[in-house]
């Protein structure tokens, strides 16, 4: 009898298997894929924004900027000096930051990172470099 090994994501709570998630499409039922697939799409258009604000260099270079700075607010001015942008290309970026809840506005022309931006940005990064990772780990197999 052939037997074939196939990747599963766990969630473990002291000790004890709480979430069990195969990651090969071939240990899933037919039901079970079809059910995942419309919650995929419904997943993707909700985080389509924070994909789409965090797929620019010049909006992670910015937020690279708004996480490193001490007293947490920066200047529209000094986004421009510091990062060496024009004015349109530092407002339309700041935009697309803020709509997806990643930066607010503190007072005339200076912004800082949300509670959220914090979070979503880290994870994000965490989550993209491991998921990298297991795709290299993949390839390889």
């Amino acid at each position: 009898m052939a037997r074939h090994t196939g990747l599963k994501l766990q969630l473990v709570r002291d000790g004890h298997v709480i979430l069990e998630v195969p990651i090969s499409i071939t240990e899933w039922s037919k039901e079970n894929l079809e059910n995942e697939m419309k919650s995929i799409e419904e997943e993707i258009q909700r985080f389509s924004k924070i994909f789409d604000a965090l797929s620019n260099e010049t909006r992670i270079r910015m937020m690279r900027r708004f996480l490193i700075e001490e007293d947490a607010s920066v200047r529209f001015a000094d986004l421009m000096q510091d990062l060496d942008l024009n004015p349109k290309i530092v407002w339309e970026n700041l935009g697309k930051l803020n709509r997806c809840g990643f930066l607010e506005k503190t007072g005339r022309g200076k912004y800082r990172c949300s509670e959220f931006g914090q979070r979503a940005f880290m994870l994000m990064s965490l989550a993209m470099r491991h998921l990298l990772e297991i795709m290299e780990e993949i390839e390889e197999i």
